[in-house]
């Protein structure tokens, strides 16, 4: 049987290897691991130190230069300068919490509110996707007065309780609670060749089940590329049907777009758009600030007010000057360098060097997503229905050796996660796709 692998588990330094934890090691990874402890999660089984990067680049304190194919935080470029200017110039200038009125706060969520739908009028800022989920959550619940929620079997939303058990590949040991319930991922394995009659069914059938336990649904929420679950991202549509149906009950559906969104899937802004289809609430985070802390959620303002007549919300951190500046300077770079475009071109590119390379090695047994979002499954012997993450590892840790830096999805890990700055250049295609045939190779 083939091993379920939580997503802090894909491609993660094992301190329990003996010789690897040593506490009188002066070095900084013993120096990590002392300080973080069980919490400490890093990367690769020979963790890297890194120390400064640029556009799809990182440079490691050994001088190595890596590029960037795992990292979608930085999704305009890592520091880029007119994102890294108008961060210094503002907290120069006055950095302060949202009770205060300020005219880049205000241009920018204006900004950002016309990539929405007109219904999504009101944008609470948050500092993380964990507390955007976390938010979006509260006020489905209200909204509905049930407890119920949907979430595909590989999700993950965040690191607070309440989105922890929302989030079944961060979940250890145990299950899930009783008001949550995971379905399949919509792929063809799960759904055959009509996914999104299947999928919706899967969703019907879970709504039944919440209401014989007594929690009613409040919402299902769907990260709307799949990227926890190995990305799944076609066909165009597939989601019309599954909201329709959780629309029907009485739920409502939250849209994750904190890995999709911001034009990372070429052919949308929003990972909801390629399927024409409504949220009542959208979540943001990772690439908003390009690095800095952002995150939030667009919403219904009637679903909002109806939240905040029993607590309202505040934020400490979040929609100050800062924020909104470097937020501002991400949108402005999108529109500037035409990266929504690139995202598609490029996307495209890269996506013929994969299949180039699927017809040379029967272990590539898939290849999902679109724009710059992208999943490549592996198998040992090319039969999809026998995923291997041990095969996704090795091949992880043989690009490293190739100076590309790439991640892992999927339930058993079994696939390549590939998230590129939107700023990756045709170059950067061929050197990403040389590595990955070398290291396919050297993993025979």
């Amino acid at each position: 049987m083939t091993e379920v692998r939580p997503i802090l588990d894909m491609n993660a330094y094992d301190s329990s290897v003996p010789g690897r934890n040593d506490p009188a090691r002066p070095d900084l990874l013993s120096r990590r691991l002392r300080n973080v402890g069980a919490a400490s999660v890093l990367f690769y089984r020979d963790p890297i130190e890194m120390v400064s990067a640029s556009g799809c680049w990182m440079t490691a304190a050994d001088g190595t230069n890596y590029l960037d194919f795992y990292n979608n935080v930085p999704s305009v470029g890592h520091c880029h300068p007119q994102v890294v200017s108008a961060m210094a110039d503002q907290a120069a200038r006055l950095n302060i919490n949202s009770r205060y009125l300020h005219q880049t706060v205000e241009t920018y969520l204006d900004r950002l509110k016309e990539t929405f739908p007109d219904h999504l009028e009101n944008i609470v800022l948050t500092c993380s996707g964990s507390e955007a989920n976390d938010l979006a959550i509260r006020i489905a619940q209200r909204t509905t007065g049930a407890r119920g929620m949907i979430v595909t079997e590989s999700a993950y939303h965040g690191n607070t309780a309440a989105v922890t058990e929302i989030s079944p590949s961060a979940i250890k040991r145990g299950g899930l609670p009783d008001h949550v319930i995971a379905i399949p991922p919509p792929g063809k394995q799960a759904y055959g060749d009509n996914i999104a009659a299947g999928f919706a069914d899967a969703v019907h059938s879970a709504i039944e089940t919440l209401k014989e336990r007594g929690c009613g649904v409040a919402a299902l929420i769907v990260d709307s590329i799949f990227s926890s679950d190995g990305v799944f991202s076609n066909p165009k549509g597939f989601l019309r049907l599954a909201v329709a149906v959780v629309h029907r009950a009485g739920g409502v559906f939250i849209a994750d777009e904190v890995q999709p969104g911001f034009g990372r899937t070429g052919d949308a802004f929003w990972g909801f758009a390629r399927h024409d289809v409504v949220p009542d609430i959208v979540s943001m985070g990772k690439p908003m600030g390009n690095g800095f802390p952002m995150a939030g959620i667009a919403v219904r303002p009637e679903l909002l007010a109806a939240f905040c007549e029993d607590v309202g919300y505040f934020n400490t951190f979040a929609a100050s000057p800062v924020a909104a500046a470097t937020g501002l300077a991400v949108l402005d770079v999108i529109r500037d360098e035409n990266l929504q475009n690139n995202a598609t071109v490029c996307g495209a590119y890269l996506r013929e060097g994969l299949q180039h390379l699927a017809e040379i090695d029967g272990r590539i047994s898939d290849i999902r997503g679109a724009g710059l979002f992208l999943g490549v499954d592996l198998s040992a012997n090319g039969d999809a229905a026998q995923p291997s993450g041990q095969l996704v590892g090795d091949v992880i840790n043989a690009m490293r050796r190739h100076r590309v830096l790439i991640g892992a999805a999927g339930k058993y890990g079994q696939t390549l996660k590939i998230r590129p700055p939107l700023c990756l250049k045709r170059s950067e295609v061929d050197f990403f796709i040389e590595a990955l045939g070398k290291s396919l190779r050297a993993c025979g």
